[in-house]
């Protein structure tokens, strides 16, 4: 099994269905002639031409459209936004259109298409660069949305999400490109909507998805040594969401913490907190905590940028206050 990175991982995904599906374009700022801004793109132009790998104006909103239309034609197009921050000029495409299109047509438009790039903070981009947009995609009926955090989840759930005939949201992570991670040579596909446990524990279910994952992995690791041993459930997509395997953990270590990247208000941890309390009430032995970043705009400062956001030290005082443990 050969260790590449996430980038390549998704490269790769993409240069498998291209050839696959002729019908299989990608489109979007820099990712012909510069390989793309995050290089996933690389290599892609010298081998299927400018008329299947196209650079875009700095045009969100036009190229999304455009994109969303040539799927309503037949096509399979492949959109990369440079960074989620930007899909906000593009929402009205992706909301009004991309998402209903199926159901205000009365079954006659599938959109097959894929929308896809780095989402949530990274590192000194400030407040309008490090948005973790996730629950505001998943809000919407129509669209599919999925965050994997590992090169083997991003390449099997990409070719997924390319074969799929919904639009479907992929986020990826701009700190997550260069991680490594095996993946098979042989072809395979994840089922979209399935959650994957990345480790397994009796004491506490540790639920997260995309990038946080890292952390989560990191202060599991810190939690052993104080005898606490964590289920980790990575969600892997967000909408479908796989309650079935959430439930499933919480039922057994009877003790939640969920861990998102992104504001606490109306987010996808609060949503996930709900259904286990509606749904596994009574097997809950503590109230389930969130670790989130902080309800502010995220500063630029460094410093105040870390503390703002989810951390293994967090992670662990969560961890422990449902546990009901206290530090001496």
């Amino acid at each position: 099994m050969a260790v590449i990175t996430y980038r390549e991982a998704l490269r790769q995904a993409l240069e498998e269905e291209m050839h696959r599906d002729k019908n299989v374009i990608l489109l979007g700022e820099e990712v012909a002639q510069y390989n793309g801004a995050y290089k996933v793109s690389k290599g892609l132009l010298d081998e299927f031409g400018e008329e299947r790998v196209i650079d875009t104006p700095i045009t969100e909103e036009g190229f999304t459209g455009v994109a969303i239309g040539a799927a309503m034609a037949g096509m399979r197009p492949v959109v990369e936004w440079m960074t989620f921050n930007f899909s906000i000029q593009a929402m009205d495409q992706v909301f009004n259109n991309a998402a209903k299109m199926l159901y205000m047509s009365g079954g006659q438009f599938n959109i097959p298409i894929v929308f896809r790039g780095p989402n949530g903070p990274a590192e000194y981009l400030a407040s309008q660069h490090s948005q973790a947009l996730a629950s505001i995609y998943a809000h919407f009926p129509g669209l599919k949305v999925v965050a994997p955090a590992t090169p083997y989840d991003a390449k099997g759930l990409l070719k997924s999400a390319i074969r799929d005939d919904n639009p479907v949201v992929f986020m990826e992570a701009e700190l997550i490109y260069a991680w490594e991670g095996d993946v098979p040579e042989e072809e395979y596909l994840i089922e979209i909507g399935k959650a994957d446990l990345k480790k397994e524990g009796d004491d506490v279910s540790i639920i997260t998805f995309g990038k946080p994952l890292q952390i989560v992995t990191e202060a599991a690791d810190v939690l052993e040594k104080k005898g606490i041993h964590a289920d980790i459930l990575d969600l892997r997509s967000l909408r479908p969401l796989d309650e079935e395997a959430i439930l499933k953990t919480v039922k057994k270590t009877n003790r939640a913490v969920i861990v998102d990247e992104s504001w606490p208000v109306a987010g996808m941890a609060s949503h996930i907190g709900w259904i286990i309390s509606h749904k596994a009430f009574d097997f809950l032995d503590a109230p389930v905590e969130l670790v989130t970043s902080e309800d502010v705009p995220m500063p630029y400062n460094h410093t105040l940028e870390l503390a703002a956001q989810p951390s293994v030290d967090k992670i662990v005082q969560a961890v422990q206050k449902v546990m009901y443990i206290r530090e001496a």
